[in-house]
């Protein structure tokens, strides 16, 4: 493998099992993958192979059984825990396939919600999130509540939402799932866009072949490990 040094993000020979019930299920089962600074790195599979698992150990919403997650060349869970909530607030941003947006506020308020967090003060957070919902091209939709708004629209606040505190890599968990082809094609050039404009890096997983080959690179999930797509 390459020298983890050299790379954003590295996860080597990471294995994560879980239990059900009785049995229990090896998910990765040695995956080893990388993504360089400002690149869109496809991850491709079926439901259930380990997609979003993998990524939740790169997101240090979760902890690998073995192996290590180095991010920026050093050990993602050697750090503190002060030091992987700041690696989770600032270093990365999360879009899912199901948006996860709150339904009582408008997409302003959910786009502010990473920068409060962060703990800056709301004047600054409501610049950063109005921004950002401009750089989607949402700055007519702000004053809406998610069940106003479209699919694409929704995922939309969701990417939005994970621009305000100016990730360096986005981890995309089947954006495209819940959408049609035509805004599918949409939501992923605007990831394409937002790279070469603020080189943010992306780690997309998806089902979708078709999108799957915009990426520069790919891997394939396949029986717990990730192997290069050519």
């Amino acid at each position: 493998m390459s020298d983890a040094t050299s790379h954003l993000i590295v996860g080597e020979d990471l294995e994560k099992s879980y239990a059900s019930g009785p049995e229990v299920v090896h998910v990765l089962r040695g995956a080893s993958m990388h993504v360089n600074a400002g690149e869109v790195v496809a991850l491709v599979g079926a439901s259930g192979v380990g997609k979003s698992t993998l990524l939740h150990l790169f997101g240090a919403l979760d902890r690998p059984d073995r192996g290590r997650v180095v991010f920026d060349g050093a050990g993602l869970f050697e750090r503190p825990e002060a030091q992987l909530v700041r690696y989770r607030r600032h270093d990365i941003g999360f879009v899912f396939q199901f948006y996860n947006l709150l339904g009582e506020m408008s997409a302003l308020e959910n786009a502010m919600i990473p920068s409060l967090l962060a703990r800056r003060p709301t004047n600054e957070a409501r610049a950063r999130a109005t921004e950002a919902l401009v750089e989607v091209g949402l700055a007519d939709r702000m004053r809406h509540r998610p069940g106003e708004l479209s699919g694409g629209e929704q995922q939309r606040v969701a990417i939005a939402r994970a621009l305000v505190n100016g990730p360096r890599l986005i981890l995309a968990d089947e954006p495209t799932g819940n959408l049609d082809p035509k805004t599918s094609e949409v939501i992923y050039d605007l990831f394409l866009r937002l790279q070469a404009e603020r080189g943010i890096a992306f780690l997309i997983a998806t089902h979708n072949p078709d999108l799957a080959r915009k990426a520069e690179r790919g891997y394939r999930l396949v029986e717990g490990r990730a192997r290069p797509m050519e």
